[in-house]
């Protein structure tokens, strides 16, 4: 399979950079029950003034959490190891463009082409890996989606393309739905090369 693999796409949070993003603090401060869907329930909201408010302190939270953003271990260090094999690369998120465009800036992540739920339906909708291969000029069975959560390999067997999961806390029970799995991220530079 690793041969197959022309590009590699990641998922932001969790997986390239520690927001500290506390999404039972979130719906503590939306008033929400713990196991909700933000983005899910936030579009099922009728009431104007309650979606705007329940938006502005979602947008708070994404933005402290970007402005508090630093590297998970070893990701700049396969960022630099990917870019020196030429390997095409990508973000696919499911974060608003502006705290993205924040985390990157701050941390100087070296990667051109990120979406966001701003350019594509957020994830676990297939969209955004389709518009990622077509701009990178691969098939959507040829990217590896590199992610820490259970709709990363969603997104990524909904689009038809590989999933890794980044191993580590209790994301350990999802390890058996995915392709791959890493509990470093050394260790796909590694396979990638195999």
């Amino acid at each position: 399979m690793n041969k197959k693999i022309k590009a590699v796409v990641f998922d932001l949070d969790g997986t390239l950079v520690d927001s500290k993003l506390d999404f039972s603090e979130l719906r503590r401060r939306l008033g929400w029950p713990e196991q909700t869907l933000i983005l899910e329930h936030l579009a099922t909201l009728d009431c104007a003034l309650k979606k705007q408010q329940a938006e502005r302190i979602i947008i708070d939270f994404e933005l402290e959490g970007a402005r508090n953003a630093s590297w998970m271990p070893n990701a700049e260090v396969l960022l630099q190891q990917l870019n020196r094999q030429n390997m095409p690369m990508a973000i696919l998120t499911r974060n608003m463009r502006q705290a993205t465009d924040l985390c990157m800036q701050a941390l100087n992540i070296p990667i051109a082409l990120v979406l966001t739920r701003d350019e594509a339906p957020a994830k676990p909708q297939p969209e955004g890996l389709w518009l990622i291969a077509e701009q990178l000029g691969v098939a959507p069975d040829q990217i590896l989606y590199v992610g820490d959560y259970l709709f990363d390999i969603q997104t990524a067997r909904n689009a038809g393309a590989y999933c890794c999961l980044y191993r580590y806390g209790d994301n350990h029970i999802y390890a058996e739905l995915a392709d791959v799995v890493v509990d470093d991220l050394l260790e796909l530079a590694d396979w990638l090369q195999l």
